[in-house]
């Protein structure tokens, strides 16, 4: 793949997860609407180090690291940085059981729905960038 390529493929995946988070949150699934807000960062973050970076992004989940490798961390406002250090913690594909069950507790609708919103808002901002620095 190309660069472009790559990009247009993390931004179309991320855009299937956040697809797949308001079904979740449909059928009240609040663990899953929340890894998958997760997902959606952490992959629109992929396409913007695509976008800057000669390499490959690298195969971690961290959102800090993502950002902060790329150059975009230094541009987020202190709440963009809130969220990304609250979301990243939903990123639950290897935890175990007694974590998600912790993790679940702590979420709700109103809660998953705060939480589809800050990550619409994330991802535009984040789209904005992305924009921007494919003109240069």
């Amino acid at each position: 793949m190309d660069k472009e390529e790559r990009i247009e493929y993390w931004v179309s995946v991320a855009e299937y997860d956040l697809e797949t988070a308001e079904a979740m949150y449909s059928t009240g699934r609040w663990l899953y609407v929340a890894f998958m807000c997760h997902q959606v960062i952490e992959k629109m973050l992929k396409a913007y180090w695509c976008a800057t970076m000669e390499e490959e992004p690298p195969y971690i989940h961290s959102h800090k690291r993502l950002a902060d490798g790329s150059g975009l961390y230094a541009s987020m406002s202190d709440e963009q940085k809130d969220f990304l250090n609250t979301v990243v913690t939903y990123n639950i594909e290897a935890r175990y059981p007694e974590t998600k069950d912790a993790l679940a507790r702590k979420l709700d609708k109103d809660a998953c729905q705060y939480i589809i919103e800050k990550t619409k808002t994330m991802q535009i901002w984040i789209k904005e960038k992305l924009s921007a620095a494919t003109k240069q």
